[in-house]
């Protein structure tokens, strides 16, 4: 290693502090576009090596300027955590250790911290302490790898072995989803080859959760082997299913239940909250985020299966120059897809002990109270009117009752800077989606938002 290499080192991490300690009280924060910033770095391929220092200098001169402040207190666009800085401390060493936390005898340390993480997962969330756990990058991952487990064993039970012998001629699997859930689930769907046009879609009340007589209806018009999908936190609403009413619907009928809990799966955190997920223990597999509601950094999600046999057998690898996971009883990559990844399990462990039991509980629950009191300033403005009740920590609200005053009213809000806010669509319109899933978001940055909100509503009506 030069000097020029430890220089890059320190450079990162003196830039790193600085940005996220002025972004903490940063009141606008103004974000350079994608053309702008290729601009800035479009260049040939350099021929010759460069100077590490003068490179970590240079990437961020030119990146900053396109930088969302996603770490603000004032972030709400989307379902995004704030990135605990003790996690990043901890991914930055997981990076400078270079450990492929694939295998036990390979990276010793990065294995057994991860198992310890699992467990508290596991603890925190108050799912069966015997299930096992995949730390993958992201919910998305998380869906497919807890799927892949569902197949595997509804296929199971009629004696077809899906690994060993694929799709072709198997028994046709039904799928059963709500109508209102999240694409990433329906992705999964189609990498697995079930097909994302083949699922029965269940209808929705108006939060976006299962109703229990059209589930029943359409458990009982299912043949063959039945993989029902639930939801933990609808995205634009934070609706939860009625799990303590559906899950034993569905093991009645001997489907197996796998529950998107990418954000909402948290409410089982917070003793405030849990109320909404009632009943979610009972499924068989459960997806979630860390870089949600956890606050690690990104690239961090788990795929946890009450059938950890089903999930060895959807996911493990094995190769004869690959050795056992001796002196431990969880090999890594037995519940994952990839072979080579990052050690996600220290941020994990560090994140989890930074904030602790409590810590989690209070976040959850004040990011939760910062929605209601977001949502009903909103919607007591003249013109703006909050689109359904908040259970969670989602809300949504309308300008005008127009579509095209809504959509400005969002381009405006991000033109100034104050609050980062996104548009969606929710039965067939638009409104402006607010996600309060940041530890830094107190309710007195939810009221500067909302006075940010209010602006930009005024000048669009000005205009």
């Amino acid at each position: 290693m030069t000097p020029s290499d430890l220089a890059a080192l320190q450079a990162a991490a003196d830039a790193a502090a600085a940005y996220r300690r002025d972004i903490a009280v940063a009141e606008h924060t103004p974000v350079a576009d994608y053309r702008t910033i290729h601009a800035a770095f479009a260049a040939p391929v350099p021929e010759e090596p460069g100077d590490s220092a003068a490179i970590i200098d240079e990437l961020v001169r030119l990146a900053t300027p396109g930088i969302r402040a996603q770490t603000g207190p004032r972030f709400f666009g989307w379902v995004i955590g704030h990135s605990h800085p003790v996690g990043v401390a901890a991914d930055w060493l997981a990076s400078a250790w270079g450990q492929n936390a694939a295998n036990v005898t390979a990276a010793p340390a990065a294995a057994a911290v991860e198992a310890v993480a699992c467990d508290w997962v596991l603890d925190l969330l108050d799912l069966p302490r015997d299930a096992s756990v995949g730390v993958v990058t992201g919910a998305t991952v998380a869906n497919f790898v807890c799927l892949a487990a569902a197949r595997s064993e509804v296929l199971r039970r009629t004696g077809w072995d899906v690994e060993a012998d694929g799709l072709f001629g198997a028994p046709p699997v039904t799928v059963l989803i709500g109508a209102d859930a999240h694409a990433t689930v329906y992705s999964g769907l189609k990498y697995l080859g079930l097909g994302a046009r083949r699922v029965r879609e269940v209808a929705c009340d108006d939060l976006g959760r299962i109703l229990p007589d059209a589930f029943a209806a359409a458990l009982d018009e299912s043949d063959g082997p039945v993989i029902a999908i639930l939801q933990a936190g609808q995205i634009n609403t934070g609706g939860c299913d009625p799990f303590d009413a559906l899950v034993p619907m569905a093991h009645a009928r001997g489907a197996w239940v796998h529950v998107d809990g990418a954000f909402g799966l948290w409410a089982q955190a917070a003793p405030a909250r849990k109320h909404l997920t009632a009943g979610v223990e009972a499924a068989d597999s459960w997806a979630t985020d860390g870089h949600k509601w956890l606050q690690t950094p990104y690239d961090c999600g788990f795929a946890i299966v009450r059938d950890a046999g089903a999930h060895a057998r959807a996911m493990a690898i094995s190769a004869s120059y690959l050795p056992p996971a001796e002196g431990s009883d969880r090999d890594p990559s037995t519940y994952v897809p990839e072979l080579s990844r990052r050690a996600r399990g220290f941020a994990t462990w560090a994140t989890i002990k930074a904030l602790g039991r409590s810590g989690i509980a209070e976040m959850v629950e004040r990011n939760c109270a910062v929605a209601v009191h977001m949502a009903a300033c909103l919607d007591a403005e003249p013109g703006i009117a909050a689109v359904v009740p908040v259970t969670l920590n989602q809300f949504m609200v309308r300008f005008g009752d127009d579509d095209a005053l809504t959509l400005a009213t969002v381009e405006q809000i991000q033109r100034d800077g104050v609050a980062f806010f996104g548009a969606s669509q929710w039965r067939g319109q638009w409104v402006l989606r607010a996600s309060v899933c940041s530890m830094a978001t107190t309710m007195a940055e939810g009221e500067t938002s909302v006075a940010a909100v209010i602006d930009a509503w005024r000048k669009v009506q000005a205009r």
